[in-house]
């Protein structure tokens, strides 16, 4: 039986760049300034389209950025917040039906995380918000802060449903804790082979959970 489902946040219920991609130009701009030759343009470009889908931390260590890159982008990405109301996708209140206690778990930079959800005003949705900030060391991983829910309510990894897009970070942090997975196939998301399903929409969920509910496959 399924207990509880852990959302992620960014492509998952809200596109990542529904604000609009004036938010991360100044974190560009300081990573382009601190760039000095090191990358082309093209890798530029390459890192950049990455930052939409993954923590800085992670697009960092995966396109090389030197260590003045790295430092200058942070010092940016930390003072940005979303400063309007947003919407989410169209399903996103669909969750709000599902009967299992729901909670919210995003990685990213504090500021930018939490004016996200206030612009949402989706933080009543959850039991439990929480802000895997990586700018506020030390970090707990989502797998950690995974094994924490389950552990604090008493349930069994079986009984937490883990749902988000990206296959490097939820997923993976679900599966490894054999926690059954449901990527949301959003677009620009590419299908995970680590999830267990896969959705296109928030809605889908009512449909589904009654199927983990019996062990019903794919």
């Amino acid at each position: 039986m399924v207990r509880g489902v852990i959302f992620d946040l960014d492509n998952c219920l809200a596109a990542a760049d529904e604000a609009g991609e004036a938010l991360f130009a100044p974190a560009f701009a300081a990573v382009r300034a601190a760039n000095r030759g090191h990358l082309a343009e093209h890798e530029l470009s390459a890192a950049f389209a990455d930052m939409w889908r993954h923590a800085l931390d992670h697009v960092a260590r995966k396109h090389r950025f030197t260590d003045d890159m790295l430092r200058a982008g942070w010092d940016a990405f930390r003072t940005l917040e979303v400063k309007r109301p947003l919407r989410g996708y169209p399903d996103l209140w669909s969750i709000e039906q599902l009967q299992p206690e729901r909670f919210l778990v995003t990685t990213g930079f504090r500021r930018l995380q939490e004016s996200k959800i206030a612009a949402l005003g989706i933080a009543r949705l959850f039991a439990e918000v929480q802000v895997d900030a990586i700018d506020e060391p030390p970090r707990r991983s989502k797998q950690d802060r995974f094994a924490d829910i389950a552990s604090r309510r008493g349930w069994q990894p079986g009984e937490v449903l883990v749902v988000g897009d990206n296959a490097e970070s939820e997923i993976a942090a679900g599966k490894a804790l054999g926690m059954p997975t449901v990527q949301t196939l959003r677009p620009g998301v590419p299908p995970a082979a680590n999830a267990q399903w896969r959705i296109k929409n928030s809605a889908e969920l009512s449909k589904l959970i009654p199927k983990i509910h019996s062990g019903g496959g794919q």
